[in-house]
């Protein structure tokens, strides 16, 4: 709340269109300790009327009465990790919910709430293609108006990067995630989802506001430790370390790290953020200079079938979407 205040002047005049609770846990806020933040915000900054509040919830952390409670305070959308609806795949995730809770509570939070999303995590050891099925079709059959779907990911130095070394876990294989990700996209569009970017799907009318902002190169401002904010021309990151944050914030200080970026890195960022929308990459948003260079690296992948040229936009296709982080890389523009 303190660096809310101190922060005030960085988007400018701007209306907060969308806020978002995430990071740890925010559903381990006390009511007031929601209430506080939002008024915080909304007493230092021009709110629009309309403001998408997402909080980020745990299945383990939702009651009857918090969701009521949540929704009185202004709480709009609600992100819930719940990540497969199968015992053993929660148990060997290490998640703290059981697969009852995250039905129940599911069920508990969609009545209360029309914006929910989940998130699911696919390609693991532990998931054939019949249980992911089961986990799409049950996403369908309860009508949830938004996913994102992760491959699972083995972070270095974590619990699971040590088991899988000590092979007390198998390892996560890279064909599987590809076909587990096609079979995704079949499924959800099938049953009438768009799927707006490579992680995200939703009905029509439910895409993230919030997060579509990210991948438009929008402004937003983040608040806490280890937040990163982007004011349209520079980056900046909040320390990480709790102590060093409270100890500056007490000197009214907030202690971040910056970075100017040049054209060249705006224009970079521009075509791996697009690239994984719907929306495309627009050529005509690329200088002149460069636009010919993007184009001529683009035509391999228009020849493999991984991209397509619709309307002077370069779009991923099905089969491109594989591989989107690495045709991004291959499209970078070379700093003159």
């Amino acid at each position: 709340m303190k660096e809310t205040e101190l922060q005030k002047n960085y988007l400018g005049d701007d209306i907060i269109e969308t806020i978002y609770f995430g990071g740890g846990t925010p559903s381990l806020l006390t009511i007031s300790d929601l209430r506080s933040q939002i008024d915080k915000i909304k007493n230092n900054y021009k709110v629009a009327d309309d403001i998408e509040i997402t909080l980020e919830a745990n299945p383990d952390d939702i009651t009857e009465e918090k969701l009521v409670a949540w929704k009185k305070i202004g709480i709009s959308r609600l992100s819930i990790g719940l990540q497969s609806f199968f015992e053993e795949d929660l148990e060997w995730m290490n998640r703290a919910h059981n697969a009852q809770q995250a039905i129940d509570n599911l069920q508990l939070a969609i009545k209360e709430f029309d914006n929910v999303t989940i998130d699911l995590i696919y390609g693991h050891p532990l998931l054939s293609n019949e249980k992911w099925k089961q986990n799409v079709e049950q996403v369908i059959a309860l009508n949830i108006p938004h996913i994102s779907c992760y491959a699972l990911t083995v972070e270095p130095k974590t619990p699971l990067d040590k088991m899988i070394r000590e092979k007390k876990k198998e390892n996560i294989q890279q064909e599987k995630q590809a076909e587990q990700f096609l079979l995704l996209m079949q499924w959800l569009e099938g049953a009438g989802y768009e799927h707006y970017e490579i992680s995200n799907f939703s009905r029509p009318g439910r895409h993230s506001r919030h997060n579509s902002a990210y991948w438009q190169g929008k402004k937003y401002l983040g608040l806490g430790p280890s937040a990163h904010s982007f004011d349209g021309k520079s980056r900046q990151w909040n320390i990480s370390n709790n102590n060093i944050y409270i100890e500056s914030l007490s000197k009214k200080e907030i202690p971040f790290e910056k970075e100017i970026l040049t054209p060249v890195q705006r224009i970079n960022e521009y075509i791996m953020t697009s690239l994984r929308t719907s929306e495309g990459l627009h050529l005509e948003k690329i200088p002149a200079a460069s636009r010919n260079l993007l184009f001529a690296a683009s035509e391999k992948f228009i020849t493999a079938g991984k991209m397509v040229l619709k309307d002077d936009t370069l779009l991923l296709t099905k089969k491109g979407k594989l591989f989107a982080d690495g045709i991004a890389a291959d499209l970078f523009i070379e700093p003159l």
